[in-house]
């Protein structure tokens, strides 16, 4: 699992130029339960993407994003093995889970 911090090296104009496609862009790999959820960070100078795939997955998947063809984001990652959650991240993760009361521990990872 990956979380991804992106953060805008290009002005708010260009961002929001880019923003319907880059979306399109997420919302493919959410459809096919790679990436978790994803939104913009408070204040707005980057976004944060939660991934269920790992780092080498999702470096080539970025590849693709139109923020980083047109040099707009530059992003940092953290890779982690989860070992318990809130059981409601349940019904999120494709992942092989086995709960544990109110909470989760995470399979092979």
């Amino acid at each position: 699992m990956v979380i991804i911090f992106g953060k805008y090296i290009k002005p708010l104009e260009v961002i929001d130029a880019l923003l319907a496609d880059h979306r399109r862009f997420l919302d493919t790999f959410l459809k096919e339960s790679k990436f978790i959820c994803y939104g913009p960070q408070n204040p707005r100078v980057g976004g944060v993407i939660l991934a269920s795939v790992g780092l080498d997955e999702v470096r080539e998947i970025l590849k693709s994003d139109p923020f980083y063809i047109n040099k707009a984001v530059e992003y940092q990652f953290v890779e982690f093995s989860p070992v318990n959650c809130n059981g409601n991240f349940l019904s999120l993760s494709k992942r092989e889970i086995q709960e544990i009361g109110d909470g989760c521990i995470f399979g092979n990872w």
